[in-house]
């Protein structure tokens, strides 16, 4: 397999050192392909000092959603924070290069899982369920594309509401690579009786309890061999916990009324909104039972962390909301304010927000501001006034004050800049420039003669 490998500032020793590189990755079928640049598609960055350019370089390849192996090649050690620091900057690994055909195998191995995981994260599965293409959203992608394929203890899906922590649970299931797989099977925690539980959970015999008529299994036995989903798990109470411990370590349970022990195997998924290290120091949740189920854990980013993805994610739900042979393109205002407004509930809300537009849509012309619903209008009106007044208009004030002009004279050209732009906009009428400047038709008509004095 060829590997792109940027060489940052090497000295002269350092540069012999590649050659070397290149011949023992060799043996372990990595071919390198050495750039003296940045590069796009560079896996590797070879290195013999730290810098602030070299946490730059990591950067800029994250952004490009690229993992990268750094690999020291210099006469010091790594040592103290800076590995710690380069993983931050954008390395996915952070190696020392000895020359040993140990380490080059292990080179080997984690660009070959590299490349498994990345083309599972491209594959039309994961983008047909899971759209964006976000540095961070892309990072997300490939841990979830990891712990469903290569990982097998309990999962914990933390996030804010709405930032797809079911969708993720489904796909771990749907990658999951188990022979002869069972079902998925979802629990939301928050709709569990208390009353009830056990028998939500365990299952019962009949006669158990008053109403049961007959038996019935419970959640552990209807993931047996499959997967168990315990959405919110952050609401069970903490007695609830303490009789959930045994089955998620153990994996044996009795029926409620029963006194038979049986087995379950499945994997378990659990989800919650909450910090559940708060709610444990607070006492609302037992630590014994999160150590159980975050064996592995993996935070979704909100959706204000994913800029990049909320365009494909309009165009993803045009196409489900629709009904057209193609999704409507939009108008240049609408699309900014998609963008620049601000989803508190995530995906979820931007996917409603998106329905209720096609609701109100007809025809086969793009959306425009009119299909915008009436309650979401006054969130308009708030993101534009909170917009005003942006960066440019403090360089345009900073670069007057710096040349030596005066708070009049700045008060005076403002006002000149806005009435031109005024009619401009109006086809040079009056009545309608003095509405839109909020200003009645004699202000605007004897500030136009001061003008022209």
């Amino acid at each position: 397999m060829d590997t792109r490998l940027a060489l940052h500032a090497l000295g002269e020793q350092a540069q012999r050192r590649v050659s070397d590189l290149s011949r023992s990755l060799a043996a372990v079928q990595v071919q390198v392909v050495a750039h003296d640049a940045s590069d796009a598609h560079a896996r590797a960055v070879l290195f013999d000092r730290v810098e602030p350019a070299l946490y730059e370089l990591l950067h800029e390849l994250r952004c490009q959603r690229a993992r990268v192996l750094a690999l020291a090649c210099g006469p010091e050690p790594l040592a103290g924070s800076v590995p710690f620091q380069m993983l931050r900057a954008g390395a996915s690994e952070v190696l020392a290069w000895d020359d040993s055909t140990g380490l080059c195998a292990s080179i080997a191995a984690r660009l070959q899982r590299w490349r498994e995981v990345d083309a599972v994260v491209d594959s039309e599965l994961v983008q047909r369920n899971a759209v964006g293409r976000s540095p961070s959203w892309c990072d997300c992608m490939r841990r979830v594309v990891e712990i469903a394929m290569f990982a097998r203890g309990p999962l914990l899906l933390t996030g804010e509401s709405g930032t797809g922590k079911e969708l993720v649970a489904r796909l771990v299931h749907a990658l999951d690579p188990r022979p002869n797989k069972g079902e998925l099977v979802v629990l939301d925690c928050t709709t569990v009786v208390r009353e009830l539980a056990g028998s939500e959970f365990f299952g019962h015999e009949r006669g158990a309890f008053t109403g049961a008529v007959q038996a019935r299994d419970g959640a552990f036995a209807l993931a047996d061999r499959g997967t168990l989903f315990l959405d919110e798990v952050g609401e069970l109470p903490p007695a609830l916990q303490a009789q959930l411990l045994r089955v998620v370590q153990e994996r044996t349970y009795k029926h409620v009324g029963g006194n038979t022990w049986h087995r379950t195997t499945f994997r378990l998924i659990c989800a919650t909104n909450r910090d559940l290290e708060v709610e444990i120091s607070r006492g609302d949740f037992r630590a014994d039972f999160f150590h159980r189920i975050a064996h592995t854990r993996c935070q979704l980013p909100p959706l204000r962390e994913r800029g990049d993805d909320v365009l494909l994610l309009v165009e993803h739900f045009l196409r489900e909301f629709c009904a057209q042979p193609r999704a409507p393109k939009l108008d240049p205002v609408v699309m900014r304010y998609l963008v620049d407004r601000a989803y508190n509930g995530n995906v979820r809300e931007l996917r409603h927000l998106i329905g209720r537009i096609c609701d109100r849509h007809v025809g086969a012309g793009a959306l425009s501001v009119g299909d915008l619903p009436p309650e979401d209008l006054a969130t308009l009106e708030l993101t534009s006034s909170e917009e005003w007044p942006d960066s440019s208009v403090e360089t345009m004030v900073s670069r007057a004050l710096t040349m030596g002009i005066g708070l009049k004279e700045l008060s005076r050209v403002t006002s000149d800049a806005a009435i031109r732009l005024a009619l401009a906009a109006e086809g040079g009428n009056l009545q309608r420039a003095a509405r839109l400047l909020k200003v009645t038709d004699r202000a605007l008509q004897m500030r136009r003669a001061q003008g022209a004095a």
